[in-house]
């Protein structure tokens, strides 16, 4: 009792020092993130994030201008207009939307194809924006660091206890808290409130009540199909969000412009290439059914029909290396860095076969290319043997512990290093 008495203590005397007035609520709460961690935060995870989803969509860039402009029309009248706010569209076929601490926000062009206008893409832009005046995500990172204090306090006081072992495993929750799904209560400010942005900015509210219809009806269908899961894990749709908005939209009153012919304008393109990218859905889902081959075949017919996509290219590279057809692979892989360096597929892809080929220099450049855009398992193990065969083995260590601590087939292969390397002793036999 004594050990979860002060873990009890210690919360609630740094809640009475941490507290601070919600931009748009307007009421007191626990503040013991500030205001710039919460932007540098953002800032760091941004372009990670962008990567491991397939990178920003950059076949046609006015897309991406006009996505922001609307975004930053909206976050000028939000509750929070002073933060650093940025607004991408991620290319991936998902129908998705997501916001980081800071003003870091990102669209999916799956989604995309799925507005009729510009209304819809503000209610969609809107609602992530109150996401992050609100401190949405930076408010369960807090809960999370307070259940992390208190398991540390109690872990202290009985760290010779099984139960303080067991207890600190907590302090490390909370990194990945803002991709995870949004409460009820955060739903429905954000609709409220986005509303009220994209009302403020003259449009038609009744876009947002439109879009959570559809996504009611979308969300009936995942049993037929998971396109919508990513959406749908971070922003469940329900009726009463449906009644919610429309009783927003009445109390509103005023309507507002639509901009559909605008907004056809700006997605023209992905419309087009909307058979390329079918394609290689096609092909990712072949994939998994071991037919390389077909797979190939389909990521040449999307190629075919829109050749200044990257994200096909890199596909086709990943599977001609998976097929030892280095050379094709090396093709693919330059191609997809050529169309877009700020895509770490494409220099990862040819630093692997640069080091297959001894080719050291050029493979530690586009190894470390793509270290900078996503850290990943594969580039820190290939760094290793580079660093290794070099004679540096300091950097040999620090590469293959980070492998190392990662698991899997490289992280074991790390180990043996580590051991031959005699920075780690063997496992006993068992």
């Amino acid at each position: 009792m004594r050990s979860l008495s002060l873990a009890t203590l210690i919360i609630t005397l740094l809640g009475l020092s941490a507290c601070a007035v919600n931009p748009v609520t307007g009421k007191r709460e626990l503040s013991i993130i500030p205001p710039s961690q919460e932007v540098a935060m953002g800032a760091q995870n941004y372009i990670p994030m962008q990567q491991q989803q397939g990178g920003r969509y950059v076949v046609d860039p006015d897309l991406g201008r006009y996505v922001n402009e609307v975004g930053q029309r909206l976050a000028a009248l939000s509750d929070r207009p002073g933060l650093p706010y940025e607004f991408v569209v991620i290319n991936n076929n998902v129908p998705n939307a997501w916001a980081l601490p800071g003003g870091k926000i990102a669209i999916n062009r799956g989604l995309l194809v799925e507005l009729e206008d510009e209304a819809q893409l503000a209610a969609v832009l809107g609602h992530e924006v109150v996401h992050v005046a609100a401190k949405h995500s930076v408010q369960k990172m807090q809960q999370a660091q307070l259940i992390g204090l208190g398991m540390l306090a109690a872990g202290v006081l009985t760290k010779d206890s099984d139960y303080g072992a067991a207890a600190t495993l907590g302090v490390g929750l909370g990194a990945s808290l803002w991709s995870a799904k949004y409460g009820r209560d955060q739903e429905l400010q954000s609709d409220e409130v986005g509303m009220k942005y994209m009302v403020d900015a003259g449009y038609d509210p009744r876009a947002a009540v439109e879009l959570q219809e559809t996504f009611v009806r979308l969300s009936e269908q995942r049993g037929q199909s998971n396109w919508l899961e990513g959406l749908f894990a971070s922003h469940p749709p329900s009726q009463e969000r449906v009644e919610k908005n429309q009783s927003t939209a009445a109390a509103i009153g005023a309507l507002g412009t639509r901009n559909a012919t605008a907004y056809r304008s700006a997605i023209a393109q992905i419309k087009r290439d909307q058979p390329a990218y079918d394609r290689q859905q096609q092909a990712m889902a072949t994939l998994e059914t071991g037919d390389l081959d077909k797979a190939l075949g389909l990521l040449d017919e999307a190629i075919a029909l829109q050749p200044q996509e990257a994200l096909f290219y890199a596909a086709k590279g990943k599977i001609l290396l998976t097929q030892k057809k280095d050379s094709r692979a090396a093709a693919a892989f330059t191609q997809a860095k050529r169309l877009n360096p700020d895509y770490f597929m494409g220099h990862l892809g040819l630093g692997i076969i640069e080091k297959k080929q001894a080719r050291y220099d050029q493979a530690k450049a586009n190894l470390m290319a793509s270290q900078k855009l996503l850290p990943t398992q594969t580039a820190n193990f290939y760094l290793g043997e580079i660093a290794l065969q070099e004679g540096n083995s300091k950097d040999a260590t620090t590469y293959f512990k980070a492998v190392a601590e990662q698991g899997g087939e490289l992280g074991e292969k790390a180990q043996t290093y580590l051991i031959s390397m005699g920075v780690m002793e063997a496992p006993a036999p068992q």
